[in-house]
């Protein structure tokens, strides 16, 4: 989860303890290792804090960070995390890969699901 992750970097960034951060956004210092642990997840007032505290928007936290506009009729805007991006310029590295997946999506996730249950 992005979240845990993005968390962590930017408190240990920031200079901050978990207590410290806890006591900033006033929850425990056991609130703030489960965050960074994946094993719960902060309320929208404490999400909120958070970014306020570590200066960035929620938006970040969450793990989208990046506006994508799609082309043609629905130019529809996403968040994409960079992350997300990283992914993709690799897939388009590898040409076999990345045209399997645009031409059938769905055979391409079942594959890699396939792939990563054993």
């Amino acid at each position: 989860m992005l979240l845990s992750k993005r968390l962590k970097e930017l408190r240990i960034s920031n200079g901050l303890t978990q207590r410290e951060l806890g006591e900033r956004v006033n929850v425990t210092k056991v609130s703030i290792c489960c965050y960074e642990n994946g094993t719960r997840v902060p309320t929208l007032d404490t999400l909120t804090k958070l970014g306020k505290v570590l200066d960035v928007d929620v938006d970040y936290l969450l793990g989208y960070d990046n506006p994508i506009k799609a082309k043609g009729k629905n130019k529809k805007v996403t968040n994409m995390a960079k992350e997300e991006i990283e992914f993709i310029t690799e897939i388009r590295k590898l040409e076999n890969i990345h045209q399997a997946i645009i031409e059938n999506p769905k055979k391409a996730i079942n594959i890699i699901n396939k792939g990563l249950d054993n």
